[in-house]
């Protein structure tokens, strides 16, 4: 694999060299577009490297692997889409249960059932809330380049380590398919990590029988408080007068970005907030808001408008914690169904709100 710094790279492929330079060494999955790319990449670097390569029979059988691989302690990694990651759900609940780090690459098509090829981001809520039974969370890092998308699969393997916990690598479709210069991260030397299966360590949580489940619950919930705490993460900029602030993440993210560029450069007093963990959601963000700040534009490409949710629970929060007495700031949200939306459909949304041809969700 070249070393060339700043080499024009596919975003599937990033992601997976990435991994292979983080000291990934396991990768399980099957094909689904568009996250194809990645599983290829992977058939034969991942020979290159010393590690092992699966193409499994389907999901479900891929990330029970993936949980085999961790058990063992090896960095693993799997990858897919859509209706693929909604049968991932069981394993990934199994992988949470057991406390076992795992990256899961999420590169997310538009619809429903089997849904479409079209680039999306209509998996927001599954993947921030645990789209499978019981109760657990999974960090969920959204990149919106190609750069970010390899630095963030490091990133995603740090923390799944970190706090033992599933790391979801939420990308879309584009960004999946795009080409952009990247500087791949350096060559990290693997390890295999002392709890792993050696044939003499058990891991005591695994089953139903035997375990006292309301201290674990409390344990858990110490643990994701902790994450919510110190792992937030998000870009901003303008919010400190705005008065209006555009919130959105990944490739829409990066196109709200331009959208307030030119607003700004127009004479309006727009911001932005762009979240790089959906999961936690960076609330902090809004701590620096302007405190009469008009409302709170959502852009997202999904039919129904999932972020907007997490929008109006935080800035219901941060009324309450400041003892505000008057209203929230609306919230509004116009979903762009599919795709990326453009800067100009962004700054004709600002438009329908200043109008009141866009009414708010909330």
């Amino acid at each position: 694999m070249s070393t060339i710094k700043g080499e024009m790279i596919k975003g599937n492929e990033a992601i997976a060299e990435a991994a292979i330079r983080a000291g990934a060494r396991f990768y399980a999955g099957y094909p689904i577009t568009p996250s194809s790319e990645i599983m290829e990449y992977m058939s034969w670097r991942m020979q290159e490297v010393g590690g092992d390569f699966v193409q499994a029979e389907s999901e479900i059988a891929g990330i029970n692997m993936i949980i085999g691989g961790a058990s063992c302690g090896v960095r693993s990694i799997t990858a897919s889409s859509g209706p693929g990651i909604s049968l991932k759900q069981e394993g990934m609940t199994t992988l949470s249960d057991e406390e076992l780090p795992a990256v899961v690459v999420n590169v997310v098509r538009y619809g429903n059932g089997i849904g479409t090829l079209l680039s999306a981001q209509c998996d927001y809520h599954r993947e921030t809330r645990g789209g499978g039974n019981g109760d657990y969370r999974c960090i969920v890092l959204c990149p919106s380049s190609v750069q970010e998308a390899a630095d963030l699969t490091v990133e995603a393997f740090y923390l799944a380590e970190k706090y033992r916990m599933v790391s979801v690598l939420m990308t879309e479709g584009a960004l999946g398919q795009m080409m952009e210069p990247c500087v791949l991260p350096e060559m990290q030397t693997p390890k295999r990590f002392s709890w792993g299966f050696d044939g003499k360590y058990t891991n005591k949580k695994i089953g139903i029988f035997d375990r006292d489940s309301m201290k674990e619950a409390v344990a858990l919930n110490e643990k994701y408080n902790r994450v919510k705490e110190t792992e937030q993460r998000w870009e901003s900029q303008h919010i400190e007068d705005a008065d209006y602030v555009f919130v959105a993440y990944g490739m829409p993210g990066r196109a709200t970005i331009g959208a307030v560029a030119q607003l700004r450069a127009q004479g309006h007093k727009v911001g932005f907030i762009r979240p790089i963990t959906a999961w936690p959601f960076p609330e902090k963000a809004f701590e620096k808001v302007n405190p009469e700040v008009k409302g709170y534009i959502s852009i997202e490409a999904n039919a129904t408008g999932q972020l907007v949710d997490d929008i109006a629970l935080t800035v219901m929060r941060r009324g309450k914690q400041a003892g505000h007495v008057k209203a929230a700031p609306p919230v509004y949200c116009n979903p762009h169904v599919y795709g990326v939306p453009s800067v100009r459909e962004i700054m004709e949304d600002y438009t329908k709100v200043l109008s009141g041809d866009l009414k708010e969700v909330y």
